[in-house]
This record gives C-alpha cells, sequence and structure tokens, in this order.
C-alpha cells in the first residue's frame, strides 16, 4: 500500500485458527437468548445478564468471519474451511495492489501477491448494528454495577469493539470509502472513550479527520484536527497544523506559523507558508523573519539552512538558495540533505530550461538555451555525487543515484570518465549497489 498520512495502528483483535467462532444460526439464537434474560425484568437487574448481551452481539459480528484472520496463509485456510468452497474467484486491483478475490455466501476474502488473506470483507452480517448493540449492553452492565467488580472486562469489551471499528475502517480506507472509514474512526474514538475504558484515542481522532479530509468534507475534517490540536497531538511532522491551516481558512496564518515554530522540518507546513505569503499582502519577510528565529534558537542545525534553501529556491533566489545549502555542509559535513538541495535546484532548473528551449523556433536563442541547460545539469552532479557517497539511507541513496544516471546520460559520450560514471549510477538504479 502507498505510503499515507494515517496513523497506524497494532491490532490485539486478529482471530486465531484454533479460536472457537459460532455460526451465524448458533450466534443469533444465543443472541435472542440473551436478549430474551435482559427483557425479564429481574434477571435485567443484574449486571452479568446485560454483559452476557453484549459478548453475544459481539460473537454474532465475528461469526461470518469464522476463524479466518488476516494473515492467513491459502494452506491455513483450507485446515479451516474444509469443504466449504469459493463461488466465485476473480483477480482485482485495490488500493492500487493485485489481489485476488474469493467470494464466499456470507464474506469476501482478499488475497495478496503472497497468498495471505489481506482483507475479510463481511457481505452478509447476522446483524448489521452487532457492534453498536453489544456496546448499549456493555454500558447498561457498567450503569447497574454498583461495586465496579466488571469494570476491568468492560474496559476490555471496550477495548475490543473500538479495535474492530479500527479495522473496518482501515478495509473502507484501502476500498476507497472515505466517508465510510472516518465515520468507523470516529465510532471507535467514541466507545474508547466511554467509562470505565476513558481512553483517548489520539491515532482514531487524527484518521478520523484525515480520511474526512481526504473525502472533501472540510468541516467535519476540521473537528477531528481541532480534538487534535487541543490535545496536543500533531501527528508526524506536525501535520495537524498543515491540515488545519487548510481547512480552518480563518486561523490559516495562526496554525501554519505556530507549525512552522514547532516543527520547522515540515515540508507540508512550510509549502504552507511560502503559499499564504505569496498570495498574501504581507510578502515573504515574515516567513524569513520565522526562519531567523529558528536558526537563533539553533545555530547549529543544518535542517534550518536546508528549510532555507528550500524556500529560497522556490521563489527563485537561486544564489541565496545555493549559499543556504552550503552552508548544512558548514555546519554538518554529514548532514547529505544541503548536498541534495543544491543537486536538485540545478537539476529542476535544468529540466524548465529543456522546456523551455523545446518550445524555442529561433535556431541561435535554442543553442544558447541548449548550453545553458548543460550548464545547470552539470551544476547537480557535484552536490548530487557528494550526498551519494555520505547517506546512509538506502531511499536517499537510490532516489541521488537515479538523478546521477540521468544527468550523466547526457555527458556520456564526452569522456570515457562519464561513461563510466553513467554505468555506475545506472548499475546502482537497476541492483540496488
Amino acid at each position: 500500500m502507498k505510503r499515507i498520512l494515517l496513523a497506524l495502528a497494532v491490532f490485539a483483535s486478529l482471530q486465531v485458527a484454533n479460536a472457537q467462532v459460532k455460526s451465524a444460526a448458533d450466534a443469533k439464537k444465543a443472541v435472542e437468548s440473551a436478549q430474551a434474560a435482559a427483557n425479564n425484568e429481574k434477571k435485567a437487574l443484574k449486571p452479568a445478564t446485560w454483559f452476557k448481551l453484549g459478548d453475544e452481539y459481539v460473537k454474532a459480528y465475528e461469526a461470518p468471519a469464522g476463524n479466518v484472520w488476516q494473515g492467513a496463509s491459502r494452506q491455513e485456510l483450507a485446515l479451516i474451511l474444509g469443504s466449504v468452497k469459493p463461488t466465485s474467484t476473480e483477480s482485482v486491483v485495490v488500493n492500487g495492489e493485485q489481489m485476488t478475490k474469493e467470494v464466499y455466501a456470507d464474506k469476501n476474502l482478499y488475497f495478496n501477491a503472497n497468498g495471505q488473506v489481506a482483507i475479510i470483507e463481511v457481505t452478509q452480517p447476522v446483524y448489521t448494528d452487532a457492534l453498536e448493540k453489544a456496546t448499549e449492553a456493555y454500558q447498561k452492565a457498567y450503569s447497574l454495577d454498583e461495586k465496579h467488580a466488571k469494570d476491568k472486562d468492560i474496559a476490555a469489551a471496550f477495548s475490543k469493539i473500538g479495535e474492530k471499528y479500527i479495522n473496518e475502517a482501515y478495509n473502507k480506507y484501502t476500498f476507497g470509502d472515505l466517508s465510510a472509514a472516518s465515520k468507523l474512526f470516529e465510532k471507535a474514538v467514541d466507545v474508547e472513550a466511554l467509562k470505565p475504558l476513558s481512553k483517548i484515542d489520539t491515532s482514531a481522532i487524527y484518521n478520523a479527520g484525515f480520511t474526512a479530509w481526504a473525502a472533501k468534507e472540510p468541516e467535519r475534517a476540521k473537528t477531528f484536527f481541532e480534538k487534535c490540536y487541543n490535545l496536543g497531538y500533531y501527528y508526524d511532522g506536525g501535520e495537524v497544523f498543515a491540515k488545519l491551516a487548510e481547512v480552518d481558512t480563518v486561523n490559516t496564518k495562526k496554525y501554519l506559523e505556530e507549525g512552522f515554530v514547532k516543527f520547522p522540518e515540515s515540508q507540508s507546513i512550510l509549502i504552507g507558508l511560502i503559499n499564504y505569503y505569496l498570495k498574501g499582502s504581507e510578502g515573504t519577510d515574515r516567513l524569513f523573519e520565522l526562519l531567523d528565529k529558528a536558526k537563533a534558537n539553533e545555530p547549529n542545525n543544518p535542517s534550518l539552512f536546508y528549510v532555507e534553501g528550500n524556500v529560497r529556491s522556490q521563489l527563485g533566489q537561486v544564489d541565496e538558495a545555493v549559499k543556504a545549502y552550503e552552508q548544512c555542509a558548514k555546519i554538518n559535513p554529514e548532514y547529505e540533505f544541503g548536498y541534495v538541495g543544491e543537486g536538485l535546484l540545478y537539476y529542476n532548473q535544468a529540466i524548465a530550461i529543456a522546456n523551455k528551449a523545446q518550445e524555442e523556433l529561433d535556431d541561435t536563442k535554442y543553442m544558447a538555451l541548449v548550453k545553458e541547460y548543460e550548464g545547470s545539469l552539470k551544476s547537480c552532479i557535484a552536490p548530487f555525487e557528494k550526498a551519494f557517497e555520505i547517506t546512509k539511507d538506502a531511499s536517499v541513496k537510490a532516489g541521488v543515484a537515479e538523478y546521477l544516471k540521468n544527468a550523466y546520460y547526457r555527458f556520456r559520450e564526452e569522456s570515457a570518465d562519464n561513461q563510466a560514471a553513467y554505468d555506475k549510477y545506472a548499475k546502482f538504479v537497476t541492483e540496488g549497489k
């Protein structure tokens, strides 16, 4: 799956192969029996009666999936399902990933390229609102339990239901139903917040906001991002600030500036600030004031000069950008991103010139642009090679090698050294070494 800005959760609710899961028919009978007890005037006064009803609803929710679990192999499923066979099988693409879909009477199973169950999609639930009914029953048990003897069990039940909502939410996200995913994340937040669990699930709150944002529901997204902000949960790189700046247009400047102070290396916040000041009447002076404050607080932080280089590069201030990128190495010779930034500046400059040359009809002007293009392309090589030399990050190394391969391709026929360099980086891109 492509990288997304979803806060990942670790689930402890996966069913194992030897777990005893009731059939749909048995699960329904068990719920009806437990409901009958809850309807009994005397039994309805006992916490255990309602706890039992909650448990049976959860089991009814689990029944269609049976003993199948995410990550199970086909060999393991053969033992679990026995003679039960899919009614149809087809190849499908889910969220950009090729999968095999097997259709059963009450569920669809999606297998990844490794032959493991990636998604369990229930199509015939015993009750469409089983988790909601379970939650209500557990709440009733809690309200009747004056001695709080069942607090631990009820908290565990709410946690389990929250995990099931989150698992469903991730499935909906994977299928592209972002609005439904947001609502399921919200349900997880709500159930986990109930006493006696009383958990504030910041990851689920963020995910409810992110999926609402992705579904183009800005007001709903704003509600959850504001909750994150008020709880001091800003997500990776302060992404909450960037998202709030986008959905709360009245307070865009406030969130971007506060986010930049806390997360000066955030590209999304930085781009938001650049766009804000370029479109507004204040100009970019304020942006550089914020940068100067950050550098004054951390004068030996090379990443701040890298950020400045990026800002100046986007503003077309090439000489100032190069100076900022070079300052990175002066502070820390092992910091590769100053070299990466400088290389990208020249590389992107070369691409822009090449595009301009393609539209030029005058031969003299065209040749002048070609010369300028080659000059920029050659300028990117030295910083990129330095970055390639010092970086310990495999993904950075691979990306830089790609740029170097492309640059040397243009000049490979000029000398044996250039040909050797092209071969070196082309091999690295292909083989990773």
